[in-house]
């Protein structure tokens, strides 16, 4: 199995799918040995046992780490499980749902909605500057600075800080690939530090001087005589700003650069604009900005006949459900038009992704933008994968008009 799933090479990186196609054919559930992970490939398995409860994505609410026959992490990588362990994506109940709840009451629909105006501004703003150089690398230029321009926007970062928070969330987003090394391990821990430190002076002064940002409305949710604690507000606003543009950055990247490998699906969306909101959630499950998800067993568990004891870590491969045609009509086939199209790309159960919304309202306007005007733009040189697995992009993506 081993040979199958390369998550280190290149040309695994840059290709997943028929490799993910041979792990459906050969089973439900395969053990990995360099990471010690089992492998889930199915759609069926994936999207149940993210509703599974008896999965978790912590087992500290339950056991302690020898309890769970694992080893604490190193003290000097403190500062980054401190971040990442108080942060809703990474607790269960009932922490998990006092904390999802207050942030609900800040992060609202309302709130989202009121963000549109300012997320197609951006959009347009973007592919003005693109337009007017005549091309450049759409990562840099449009998929990275929209999605962190709005975050910053909505937790109220001062203008001449932004710069900070792009370095910081890559940093950070490092330790989540697989078996990081201890220069990725420290990279984390030093942005962690400082990322910790920033928000803490913002918040500070936001109690004192409240405005209509995220940041003073997670100061003042409230309920049943509960509110967020500073740490929790922390890895709020970090997890917000790593999950929320991540994928979005990446969805962006990689779902231009399918668009020019589908030039008959290119010209048909160029032709027809109301296929676009199809065509972001095609783009989404055809080529998936985050390729696996994980969850220990909490207690012992069968998938397919192999029972997977308590204590073991499941790896769901987002990548290969959406691509498995038990559950998808031709699903390596790009179709912009999809209706029938339940892709797990934003996870499900109770942490489905909190900003799907959010997300949606910024691909839609920097796809959109770039369809109405940039029409003539056309990929300029071949991308470079980066190395990373789980979360999979590319290092550029040079374009010309």
């Amino acid at each position: 199995m081993d040979a199958l799933f390369e998550p280190w090479s290149p040309a695994f990186v840059a290709d997943p799918y028929p490799a993910y196609e041979r792990l459906r054919a050969d089973g439900r559930v395969h053990w990995f040995g360099p990471t010690r992970q089992w492998l889930v490939p199915h759609y069926a398995d994936v999207s149940a046992l993210l509703r599974d409860r008896r999965l978790g994505r912590t087992y500290l609410h339950r056991f302690t780490h020898e309890e769970f026959g694992r080893t604490a992490p190193p003290p000097e990588h403190e500062p980054f499980h401190t971040l990442n362990d108080n942060g809703i994506l990474d607790l269960e109940a009932p922490d998990h749902t006092r904390i999802r709840r207050l942030v609900t009451k800040a992060f609202t629909p309302r709130t989202v909605a009121a963000l549109e105006p300012t997320v197609r501004r951006l959009a347009a703003e973007l592919v003005a500057g693109l337009k007017k150089d005549g091309g450049g690398d759409l990562l840099a230029d449009i998929a990275e600075p929209l999605p962190v321009a709005v975050i910053a926007e909505m937790l109220g970062i001062p203008e001449p800080d932004r710069y900070l928070l792009r370095p910081w969330s890559a940093d950070i987003c490092g330790m989540f690939e697989l078996n990081p090394s201890e220069e990725t391990a420290r990279k984390a821990v030093t942005a962690s530090v400082e990322f910790s430190a920033y928000l803490r002076t913002l918040i500070a002064q936001r109690r004192t001087d409240p405005g209509e940002d995220l940041i003073s409305a997670l100061i003042a949710a409230y309920d049943e005589g509960d509110r967020l604690s500073e740490q929790e507000m922390i890895s709020t606003c970090v997890l917000l700003l790593n999950a929320g543009h991540e994928a979005t950055v990446n969805t962006t990247a990689n779902g231009w650069w399918t668009l020019f490998r589908h030039p008959e699906q290119l010209a048909a969306l160029r032709a027809d604009h109301t296929l676009l909101p199809t065509a972001v959630e095609e783009l989404m499950r055809f080529d998936t900005p985050l390729q696996m998800f994980e969850r220990w067993v909490l207690d012992d568990i069968e998938i397919g006949g192999t029972v997977v004891p308590r204590g073991a870590e499941l790896a769901l491969l987002f990548g290969s459900a959406n691509r498995d045609p038990e559950r998808f009509d031709d699903p390596d086939r790009l179709d912009l038009s999809r209706t029938d199209n339940p892709h797990i790309t934003f996870g499900a159960g109770i942490h489905f992704c909190l900003g799907a919304p959010l997300a949606r309202i910024e691909l839609a306007a920097s796809f959109g933008e770039l369809l109405r005007e940039a029409p003539t733009m056309r990929l300029a040189g071949e991308p470079e994968w980066k190395p990373g697995y789980v979360i999979r992009g590319v290092h550029a993506l040079p374009v010309e008009l």
